[in-house]
């Protein structure tokens, strides 16, 4: 999944298609925490602000119902947008664990040759609770996003060092 981020905002959904006549959206979620839809309060889709009126589940996706957006006519200009939030409203996350956002950019060098494996510019989410791989360069290499693997994070440097099994980016490559 290619992130889709503006200067400054975060995308935390991504809404697919109107759900019912209300003006509800069908959304893929884009956080790992469920809870956080449900204190979102003005949310910017499109360009647009938003007030959030309610967030609910149907088969584990979010649907989201804004303040205003009361027919599938008014819902459907914004299906295939996302639902952004000012990056200072993100969950705070456990200090292991990282935006894969604030990923972006970073180089990933090898800690054992020093070598740079390449530059994160996506991940793939490989279904539910499955793992994440990490896109360097395009797609070109797929690194698995797990501890055992990515050691640390230096985001000043943008740099990630890793661990990476031998192989692995001839593997992808």
């Amino acid at each position: 999944m290619n992130p889709r981020s503006a200067e400054g905002w975060v995308t935390v959904a991504h809404l697919t298609r109107p759900r019912g006549n209300r003006g509800e959206l069908a959304a893929v979620a884009l956080s790992s925490h469920p809870e956080r839809y449900q204190v979102l309060d003005t949310v910017s889709v499109g360009g647009g602000s938003y007030s959030v009126e309610r967030v609910w589940y149907h088969k584990g996706q979010p649907i989201f119902k804004f303040r205003g957006v009361d027919s599938i006519g008014a819902a459907e200009p914004l299906a295939g947008q996302d639902v952004r939030v000012p990056a200072g409203e993100r969950f705070p996350l456990p200090e292991d664990e990282h935006y894969f956002a604030d990923l972006m950019g970073c180089r990933v060098v090898d800690a054992a040759t020093e070598k740079t494996a390449g530059v994160v510019t996506g991940w793939q989410e490989l279904g539910e609770g499955g793992p994440v791989l990490l896109e360097l360069d395009e797609g070109r290499v797929l690194i698995p996003y797990a501890k055992a693997i990515l050691r640390t994070v230096d985001y000043q440097a943008r740099e990630i060092q890793a661990e990476l099994p031998e192989g692995l980016v001839d593997l992808n490559a």
